[in-house]
């Protein structure tokens, strides 16, 4: 369930002549009790509003005077947030003849023509009002008031966002609002200029346009229609049109170690925060410590909570990351199986976090794990897993993927063990994509895979350095000392116990990984880090260097990039 909750206004669009009917509150009736809330937002003032419009408890929230005053039926709280125009400016108006007037709470509202005595007053006082028209009436409010930061008051006492919000209106005052919501609609009586601003435009007029919105969301399930605004892109085809994504998407991003997994998933987060959408990241290794825009949960030395991931979550504008690096390997997949269905059931009540980025999926959801297709029972849209064994992934997961993006020389290959997994025919003359590209796939769609150009992150991350410093790396990834002749197997998990280790080693071990250029080799092919291995390289080849003086060098310089306070290495 995508779409939420309806934001509608009141005149013109849920009434006719002021009147609700019969079949629309039916209509309204029928949106509540699938679950989803709704809002009204108008320009009339509280009191004029309830006493035309007895079935106002029928609303979760209303937004009145245009935005000005928050009321919650339910507790019949009332918020004015907005600044009210000063008495004398009301008085002046008075004085120069405008006599169909109301004043509310923080709104004051006439008819044309007096648009231009309150314009002239406006500039006379020096105020920061503003002028907004709804067809023949004239509403004076602080600037920057408007539906849209009303309904963003309503949303933040909900805990949604504006992208589960359909908006729904027909006259100048709407355009805000449309603009705001997900899906911004226009009645068929809307004025033309609503309608060109509107996503999508009814065929019927007023109350009978909300019930057919209703009807066509409830049929579709709350899934349909996106629009473009909620597209976020992932690339661009060679003739430079977008490649885009949906938050209904469920995404497979694969390839070999060291490819740009992660770094394609950063350059996504910077995405989701420029069109506003929450994101949420599983992290096992401490790949994405020092993400921007989110908050770290869990680090080296503590592993996070679910409560605490929950409580920053509910926060409808904060991003997290759950890092569980100080969990052992085999604790991290638990973790996750209990996590999951808790972001479920957030993501049920608000439709937040829009994204879920689960990296290492092989280990997280194995197909050896029995507790994966449990765990898959959650239906999470908006769900981008990264791995480097898609074939170790279980199948229900795969089964998901609405999109692969297949990255390295081996993408190719990347695509056939998806297949094989699923039980998809391999699309024929599938090649990998040149160093700059990656294949962008729709298993579902019509188009073979393409090569496409992804795009780039702008931010710098500390590219693994929890992990590499603190974590746990795998045996492949591990550095061992074995001596001449292999004489022990030494297993190095992280750059931490290196550094101990190579304090108190035998001069023979540490001059034969020396000589042999294993600590360079190490560096650049396991932890990727081409700057430590330079160093590391220069260290190994300058035989001016006593023994003593280049175990001191390689040392200081891992303590200097991983860690020392604040070491960022890229």
């Amino acid at each position: 369930m995508y779409y939420i909750a309806l934001a509608t206004d009141y005149d013109g669009t849920l009434a006719t002549h002021g009147k609700v009917s019969a079949e629309t509150l039916a209509a309204l009736k029928r949106f509540k009790e699938s679950g989803r809330k709704l809002i009204l937002v108008t320009g009339r003032e509280l009191p004029d509003l309830k006493e035309c419009f007895p079935e106002f408890k029928l609303f979760d929230k209303i937004v009145a005077e245009n935005g000005a005053l928050i009321y919650t039926p339910a507790s019949e709280e009332e918020r004015v947030i907005a600044t009210p125009p000063p008495p004398a400016f009301i008085e002046a108006l008075k004085e120069r003849g405008v006599d169909r007037m109301s004043v509310g709470r923080a709104i004051v509202a006439t008819w044309e023509p007096h648009q231009n005595t309150a314009l002239d007053l406006i500039r006379e006082q020096g105020l920061e009002l503003e002028i907004i028209f709804n067809k023949s009436a004239v509403m004076i409010l602080q600037s920057g008031v408007n539906k849209a930061t009303g309904l963003d008051a309503a949303l933040d006492d909900l805990g949604f966002s504006a992208h589960n919000v359909i908006g729904i209106g027909d006259a100048e005052n709407d355009h805000a609002l449309l603009r705001r919501c997900g899906l911004g609609v226009a009645v068929a009586n809307a004025i033309p200029a609503l309608k060109e601003t509107a996503d999508l435009v009814m065929r019927s007029e007023r109350g009978r346009a909300v019930e057919n919105l209703i009807d066509r969301v409830l049929k579709k399930g709350g899934e349909e229609p996106l629009v473009q605004k909620q597209a976020v892109a992932v690339g661009c085809n060679d003739d430079d049109t977008p490649v885009e994504l949906w938050p209904t998407d469920t995404v497979l991003i694969a390839g070999t170690s060291g490819i740009g997994k992660s770094t394609l998933a950063t350059a996504l987060t910077e995405r989701f925060v420029e069109k506003d959408f929450q994101f949420c990241v599983f992290d096992p290794e401490g790949d994405y410590d020092g993400l921007e825009h989110a908050v770290v949960v869990g680090d080296g030395e503590a592993a996070p909570t679910k409560e605490q991931a929950l409580q920053l979550l509910e926060q409808s504008r904060t991003n997290i990351v759950v890092s569980t690096l100080a969990l052992g390997l085999d604790e991290r997949p638990p973790f996750f199986t209990d996590f999951l269905p808790e972001l479920g059931r957030l993501r049920s009540r608000c439709a937040r976090p829009h994204w879920l980025i689960v990296d290492e999926t092989h280990h997280l959801m194995p197909k050896r794990r029995e507790d994966t297709p449990l765990v898959l029972s959650v239906r999470f849209p908006g769900m981008i897993m990264i791995t480097v064994h898609p074939d170790s992934v279980s199948a229900d997961a795969l089964k998901l993927a609405t999109a692969v993006i297949a990255l390295g020389p081996e993408g190719d290959k990347v695509i056939k063990k998806f297949c094989a997994m699923t039980g998809r025919d391999m699309p024929a003359g599938v090649k990998p994509a040149s160093d700059e590209q990656v294949l962008f796939w729709r298993p579902d769609g019509e188009d073979a895979p393409r090569p496409i150009t992804p795009i780039k992150p702008l931010q710098s991350r500390k590219r693994h350095s929890r992990k590499y410093a603190v974590g746990t790396l795998n045996e492949q990834g591990s550095f061992y000392f074995r001596g001449p002749g292999d004489k022990m197997n030494l297993r190095i998990q992280n750059l931490m116990i290196f550094v101990q280790v190579a304090e108190g080693i035998d001069e023979e071990t540490w001059l034969h990984h020396l000589r042999a250029g294993d600590f360079s080799t190490w560096f650049k092919k396991q932890l990727r880090d081409d700057e430590m291995a330079e160093e590391a390289r220069a260290i190994e080849q300058d035989d001016s260097l006593s023994p003593d003086d280049t175990r001191k060098g390689i040392i200081e310089a891992v303590r200097r990039r991983y860690t020392a306070p604040d070491a960022a290495p890229e």
